[in-house]
């Protein structure tokens, strides 16, 4: 079993992430729900999607089922909880409807085999595992997407799991700088903890903390902003962005000589949209981002076939990229322990 397992247990919630679709999150999914322990814990799984199809209805590739085992809880619609294959106990039927009707929580009283498409935003989703929590659940277990990043969100899973391959860039170099990149923003460090106390409250606008702790408004301002000045901002000492932090917004405040020192800080990763030059041109100028909120990233998993068939090695692309991003790398197919 690979220590990854392990660490999984240290935290009550794990997201798994695919960076692109064909990048073995599902077979991901399935290696950890096949190793956890549930005669000694209590594990809860769920999808921000839908997973569990045996074709994928995008590039008609065939896709690993979903087998959950007895005594596993988990969170899906009612339709789907109509299709499963197993004997389950029902919990409860929430009150939120989502695109295929409301989300079922149940008990596997079998293994068997089940289609999972649980709550369908952040909101719904922190909801239905605060459920969990009452249930005394150990480790909830979300299906995310890069489309869905927000089901990664510190504010959601307390650790994640992040799966890429060849269906994201069949050149080897590219994929590892690319994952290089999303890698780089999950790790960004956390702000100061009075930083963390007088912003966390703020969701809205651009403010600016002074030289002397006082918390400032920009008005009307957001990074999204067509017209951005920096105006009366020499005493600055901390750029806090509530919303999408974007490449102009990152460009300006870079070129902008008296915020030269400033620490830039955001909620978490998921509220950066900036391209990997812009990135690394604002770090190697000197400048500083934190955020307020930081998940564990415990392992990245490759998949190295692509749909269209096309197969980079596993060993250098597992070697190369682990160098790269200094965390274990696994291909999980070639690895089934």
């Amino acid at each position: 079993m690979l220590p990854f397992i392990d660490e999984i247990l240290r935290y009550d919630s794990l997201s798994i992430v695919g960076l692109e679709k064909n990048t073995g999150k599902t077979e991901c999914l399935k290696y950890v729900l096949d190793r956890m322990p549930v005669q000694s814990k209590r594990i809860a799984v769920t999808s921000i999607g839908i997973d569990g199809e045996t074709v994928d209805q995008v590039t008609r590739t065939q896709k690993p089922e979903i087998v959950l085992r007895e005594g596993m809880y988990f969170g899906t619609s009612e339709m789907h909880y109509r299709q499963r294959r197993l004997v389950s106990e029902l919990i409860d039927v929430s009150d939120e409807n989502t695109s295929l009707g409301r989300v079922v929580t149940a008990r596997a009283l079998t293994g068997g085999k089940i289609l999972l498409s649980g709550p369908s935003s952040a909101i719904s989703l922190r909801r239905w595992m605060g459920e969990m929590r009452r249930l005394d659940i150990d480790l909830v277990i979300i299906d995310g997407a890069l489309s869905r990043m927000s089901s990664a969100s510190p504010a959601v899973s307390q650790s994640m799991i992040l799966a890429t391959g060849a269906a994201y860039s069949a050149s080897m170099s590219t994929l590892v700088s690319k994952t290089s990149h999303v890698v780089d923003l999950v790790n960004l460090e956390l702000t100061s903890e009075d930083n963390i106390r007088t912003l966390m409250p703020l969701e809205k606008g651009v403010w600016f903390i002074d030289n002397e702790g006082g918390l400032n408004s920009l008005e009307a301002l957001t990074s999204l902003s067509k017209d951005i000045h920096f105006e009366g901002m020499e005493d600055c000492r901390t750029l806090y962005v509530a919303g999408a932090l974007v490449d102009g917004f990152l460009e300006k405040v870079r070129k902008n000589k008296t915020l030269k020192q400033v620490e830039l800080v955001v909620r978490d990763f998921t509220k950066i949209f900036v391209t990997p030059q812009q990135f690394r041109l604002f770090l190697k100028s000197g400048g500083r981002i934190r955020v307020l909120q930081r998940s564990k990233l415990i392992a990245v998993t490759v998949n190295p076939t692509s749909p269209s068939g096309y197969v980079l090695d596993s060993d250098t692309l597992c070697n190369k990229l682990s160098e790269a991003i200094q965390l274990p790398v696994y291909d999980l197919l070639k690895n089934k322990q």
